[in-house]
């Protein structure tokens, strides 16, 4: 897909494309993650306001993670999770299996993706505390923790549109475009640009229901 140039105040968020997230290797790899790469490096190529990834930045011993709860199981247990400084506010999460922790090859971004010309690198998940599959930040409001700096560095660079691709569709690309409507920018999700954990037809349905329902556009394709 060839979108219009110039794009002015427009900008293009990569989520997540790390290899703990793609076969073969990766710890917490999403089916075919790695084939929505040629089309991320084709809209990388094209103009933009600014070209942002993000990676899920993990400390060994994070929240998310099973192996921090005895007796939980990877992908099968969930937690709830406080906010530190609210703990009236929660998030019930799937426990996961170690991914993307800081300093080790399945945090690193895939060789095939064009990080040439990524503007920026937003790390998100570093604190051990919380939980935060949106490139913004975890999900407390009340008042808001570990925020990444996504929302400022767009505002300082003008943007006003945002397209969103990358792993996992149903997962952090999701929470990643919702965030970026809820924070006013005008979103789009790009389902060739996306892989979800959950491929089936109802469960993509259902996703797209929600982020239209949160004003986000959703161009149909392959996801």
């Amino acid at each position: 897909m060839t979108l219009s140039t110039p794009q002015p105040s427009k900008a293009l968020l990569i989520i997540d494309m790390q290899n703990d997230f793609c076969p073969p290797t990766g710890a917490l790899a999403v089916p075919g993650g790695r084939d929505i790469t040629p089309f991320i490096n084709e809209l990388l190529a094209q103009d933009w306001t600014v070209r942002i990834a993000t990676r899920d930045f993990h400390p060994k011993d994070h929240i998310s993670f099973a192996d921090q709860h005895p007796g939980s199981e990877a992908l099968a247990s969930s937690h709830t999770i406080k906010n530190p400084r609210n703990p009236q506010e929660t998030q019930t999460t799937l426990l996961w299996p170690q991914h993307c922790v800081q300093g080790t090859t399945g945090c690193e971004l895939i060789a095939e993706l064009d990080t040439s010309k990524i503007d920026f690198v937003i790390d998100k998940g570093q604190d051990k505390l919380v939980e935060s599959y949106s490139g913004f930040g975890p999900p407390f409001k009340d008042p808001p923790v570990s925020k990444t700096g996504l929302e400022d560095l767009l505002k300082e660079k003008g943007v006003k549109e945002i397209v969103v691709v990358g792993i996992a569709y149903d997962y952090c690309v999701k929470c990643t475009a919702v965030d970026a409507a809820d924070a006013g920018f005008n979103t789009t999700v790009i389902e060739e640009g996306c892989k979800a954990v959950q491929q089936d037809q109802r469960s993509l349905d259902k996703l797209r229901q929600e982020l239209q329902s949160h004003d986000v556009t959703v161009i149909r394709g392959k996801a």
